[in-house]
């Protein structure tokens, strides 16, 4: 297929060979001239039909023929041929000038569609083309919004939600618990009641007991249940501590029980990797003197966990909001100071960890 660039080395060679033409004398063009008549006299003289003319060569030919009077000196082609292909440049040119349709959009607006489409798989052209102009003041036509809209994979539905929505909006209704272990300075064994929220990743109780039973479980988890929770699933392991009467207990404060496979600590991933945390930030580090002494390590290391730890897997996060944002505040912009700010340091359990937060210094009158 000949496209444009094709055409235009032709037309550029053919200018090439014009100006070599003029360094030559009147009677040497002349004499060229007469020569390749002859010659080509000769071919139709024999009956040769000249191969099938390219594009470029036409254009070529086209634009010659405005130069000279070039109805006596046509030979392969008949007149009413030129005359077409010059019909048909026309076209092309006006074509090429005219432009039909609307002009396109703005390249950021379309950026802005395509990320609108991608973020938001339920929404059609229309809805996105009224969340530009009722929130962003930009009026733009729905079919415009459609022309720019990424297009879907063959086979998936129109509006499917990705996995990570999906486990997202029902991870804020589970509720993950275990039991772990914990040695005190006298070898004594105790153990650590864990019960965390998949959604937040906030720690919703923690409790320390020597003799776990049945019953005070059942007691710990109607501590965690309220009437006013939002919990409608709780999952744990097949420990022998959670007998089917307590799962049918726990039925009735209003919970679905999930018990995971045998064997199987990924199923109970969440749960599983905060037990881990709590061993690598504050268990590892202090030796229990007694069940009390416990009880009120983990007291300070939890609320440190839920309101001053970062949590990569929040985007980074805090399971309870930080102060800053609680009140309204905004972020500073990146590599920015704020000036006459002081950063605090809280230290927690006794400066095994620090909690930062900004100061500003009141202005003195």
């Amino acid at each position: 297929m000949v496209t444009l660039a094709q055409i235009v080395l032709r037309l550029i060679e053919d200018a090439l060979r014009w100006l070599m033409l003029l360094t030559r004398s009147d009677e040497s063009v002349r004499a060229e001239n007469l020569m390749l008549r002859r010659q080509l006299a000769m071919f139709i003289e024999r009956g040769i039909r000249p191969r099938r003319i390219d594009a470029a060569t036409r254009a070529s030919l086209a634009v010659l023929t405005r130069l000279f009077d070039w109805r006596s000196a046509l030979v392969v082609v008949q007149p009413a041929t030129i005359v077409r292909w010059h019909h048909a440049g026309w076209k092309l040119f006006w074509r090429m000038k005219s432009r039909p349709g609307r002009p396109p959009i703005a390249r950021e607006l379309r950026a802005l569609i395509r990320q609108m489409g991608e973020d938001n798989p339920v929404w059609g052209e229309e809805r996105i083309a009224n969340e530009l102009l009722l929130n962003l003041g930009v009026r733009i036509s729905p079919r415009t919004v459609r022309k720019y809209l990424p297009k879907r994979p063959p086979g998936r539905p129109r509006g499917d939600q990705r996995w990570s929505t999906f486990l997202k909006n029902h991870a804020k209704s589970i509720l993950a618990c275990d039991f772990f272990v914990a040695v005190t300075a006298t070898f004594r064994l105790l153990y650590v009641f864990v019960v965390i929220e998949h959604g937040s990743r906030r720690l919703r109780h923690v409790n320390v007991t020597a003799h776990p039973s049945a019953a005070w479980t059942l007691q710990q988890m109607r501590e965690v249940v309220s009437n006013t929770d939002d919990s409608r699933y709780l999952l744990h392991d097949r420990d022998s501590i959670f007998a089917k009467h307590l799962d049918d207990s726990i039925r009735a404060l209003g919970l679905t029980v999930l018990r995971s496979p045998l064997r199987s600590p990924k199923a109970n991933a969440i749960c599983e990797r905060v037990i881990g945390t709590i061993r690598r930030e504050c268990l590892d580090w202090v030796i229990p003197l007694s069940e009390a002494h416990l009880r009120s390590i983990l007291r300070e290391w939890v609320a440190h966990y839920n309101g001053g730890r970062p949590h990569s897997a929040l985007g980074p996060g805090i399971p309870g909001p930080p102060v800053a944002l609680a009140l309204g505040s905004k972020p500073e912009p990146r590599h920015r100071w704020v000036p006459g700010a002081l950063v605090r340091a809280t230290s927690v359990l006794g400066g095994l960890h620090h909690e930062y937060g900004m100061v500003t210094e009141p202005v003195s009158a």
